[in-house]
């Protein structure tokens, strides 16, 4: 074989081997690429997520230094991560031109940015292409950096519109690490990886966009239960608080029985202060007049004015009795001593019914004997008491037989009216439900407004039906939550909301758990509910408790099994009752309290 032939053949077996390099190169470029989008198509954080689009796109092509810029909602670019150091830039760079309006094209980034096409740079100083390097002169002089080759890549999901811009510097030649232009096939391959990530950001964008409408939704459902009633005034807004304060001393204490409970990751607390927000949500079902029922026989209004018109009735019907006689000739004065007798009895009569309505601390056996006995007068009615009525009322008394008029009715009475019946299904649903839910005593009826039977509660002004109502709305906050297509993230919403009333003696409920059945989330949203009942200084039913009260009002319930013990001293030595009084309680409710004392 000839010399020239010698040469031909070792040129030959030389392509043949550059091209082999070329596809191995190629082949190691294509498995980084698949590599690096499994790897940020799986990423929840959002931090992890810039780095590894930046850092992937810096090796994938050998650059010496990288930039990623975020597309901002006023049409910005904002520096959200650089290779180089830690230290951004707090400037942003316009995409318009804030005068004219016209797009910024004489920045390579907002070039890239506006159009969405790639800009591949050879050398930035001595390339005629028309950009404005001036920020990149800047850069290099302060530095001492030199930037020579530059690749812009825009970041481009489905829809097209360009959400980022990944900026490389200075392509690397892989043997002898000299700086090198960006190649067409590397400009391919970074296109790609850009593709993949401008998903992945997007779809980590959409993420957190719904989190955050959820977020907001909760807290506007929050504030709509606080501003329903001024008795619940802010409690929906700061028992997060204190769930967060008195959850985060459990997750860093090193001692028993703490040591061993962790808050793991961002949803672990998301989960936990959104069931803090809607522990409460069930109240928008609690009717108004329940919740601030201030006298017993208030509903909408307070009924005391219908019976003090029956007792004007009755002392005008005692006058027209009296004038009668007189007009028939008699004007003794035994005549005008029953009338005096009669307004007497009806006037201490209705000041004891009044009494009687504000529900005090206690009402004994022979008050309710001495109403029953007042009830037992009676009036004449000479108007139709089914007249006026709305379809629904009518639909409700439709069973109820006419009394001929004029009818003779007792002054305070217990009427088949009064009764309000539940709604089908609801009491097989608390009492039989699937998962025996709920061990709460249902009363007969939903509602009761006798008179008789309200002015008779022994002891405040709810009734057991009243009181049901209230309670229920941990049940509707449980059956509410759990309509809610919760991720995994928030799977356990409903268990920590829902157990806010629940007692570690199992006597709490709507289910009667105990200590054990509860997880530790649920016994601290418990103790914080508690904790801001008894401080709020914004109810009108109530005068707020100092802190030393409250705090000892707490300690009675952990000793009687009610609230956590170890939560409770927990609560106490990390100083979290302090720091919440000194900014959420009035000067006047902060004194001294003796914490020894308390946890001895």
């Amino acid at each position: 074989m000839t010399q020239g032939n010698n040469r031909a053949v070792n040129n030959k077996d030389k392509t043949i081997l550059q091209h082999s390099n070329a596809d191995i190169d190629t082949q190691h470029k294509l498995e980084k690429l698949v590599e690096l989008g499994i790897a940020i198509s799986k990423q929840k954080d959002n931090h992890i997520l810039l780095k590894q689009i930046l850092f992937g796109g810096q090796k994938l092509a050998n650059a010496d230094a990288a930039t990623l810029y975020t597309r901002t909602e006023d049409k910005q670019l904002r520096f959200a991560i650089r290779s180089m150091d830690d230290t951004l830039p707090t400037f942003t760079i316009p995409l318009y031109d804030k005068k004219t309006g016209k797009p910024c094209h004489q920045n390579i980034s907002t070039h890239v940015a506006l159009t969405g096409e790639t800009v591949r740079i050879s050398d930035i100083y001595n390339e005629e292409h028309g950009f404005d390097i001036s920020g990149t002169r800047i850069f290099d002089e302060s530095t001492g950096y030199r930037t020579i080759s530059m690749l812009t890549v825009p970041l481009s999901p489905r829809k097209g519109e360009v959400i980022g811009v990944l900026q490389l510097i200075n392509a690397k030649d892989p043997k002898t690490g000299e700086i090198i232009p960006f190649t067409k096939e590397m400009a391919s391959f970074c296109e790609a990886l850009s593709s993949q990530a401008a998903i992945a950001m997007e779809n980590q964008q959409l993420i957190i966009a719904q989190k955050e409408l959820m977020d907001s939704i909760v807290q506007v459902i929050a504030s709509a239960i606080d501003a329903k009633s001024a008795y619940t005034g802010g409690h929906c807004e700061r028992v997060p608080l204190l769930v967060e304060q008195l959850a985060k001393a459990a997750h860093d204490s090193c001692e028993a029985p703490f040591a061993e409970f962790k808050m793991v990751g961002d949803d672990a607390w998301r989960e936990l202060l959104l069931a803090a927000w809607l522990h409460d949500c069930g109240k928008v079902t609690t009717p108004e007049h329940i919740v601030d029922k201030a006298t017993k026989l208030e509903t909408i209004n307070n009924r005391i004015h219908e019976i003090r018109m029956r007792f004007e009735v009755l002392r005008r019907d005692a006058e027209i009795e009296y004038l009668k006689g007189v007009v028939a000739g008699d004007s003794s004065n035994s005549s005008q001593d029953k009338l005096k007798k009669r307004w007497q009895w009806l006037d201490e009569a209705f000041t004891f019914v009044s009494k009687c309505n504000i529900g005090g601390e206690y009402m004994s056996s022979e008050d309710i004997a001495r109403l029953q006995e007042i009830a037992k007068e009676s009036w004449v009615r000479n108007f139709d008491d089914q007249l006026g009525l709305s379809e629904m009322e009518k639909e409700r008394l439709k069973d109820n037989p006419r009394v001929p008029l004029p009818a003779v009715e007792q002054l305070l009475a217990d009427k088949p009216e009064h009764l309000f019946k539940w709604p089908e299904g609801f009491r097989q649903y608390v009492e039989q439900g699937n998962e025996k839910y709920f061990n709460m005593v249902i009363p007969e009826y939903m509602s009761n407004l006798g008179d008789l039977h309200n002015l008779s509660i022994s002891k405040g002004t709810l009734t057991p039906e009243d009181r049901f109502r209230i309670n229920d709305h941990v049940i509707q906050t449980i059956l509410m939550l759990k309509q809610l297509p919760v991720t995994k993230g928030l799977s356990n919403l409903v268990e920590y909301a829902g157990g806010h009333h629940e007692a570690v003696n199992g006597t709490g409920y709507p289910k009667g758990l105990n200590g054990k059945e509860m997880s530790l989330p649920a016994r601290i949203l418990a103790v914080a509910d508690i904790f801001e009942a008894l401080t709020a200084s914004d109810r009108p039913y109530k005068k707020a408790k100092k802190l030393s009260e409250a705090v000892t009002i707490m300690s009675f319930m952990q000793k009687d099994g009610h609230i956590d013990p170890d939560l409770f001293k927990l609560f106490l030595k990390s100083g979290i009752y302090l720091d919440y009084a000194n900014t959420y309680l009035r000067d006047d409710q902060i004194d001294e309290v003796d914490i020894d004392d308390l946890l001895n």
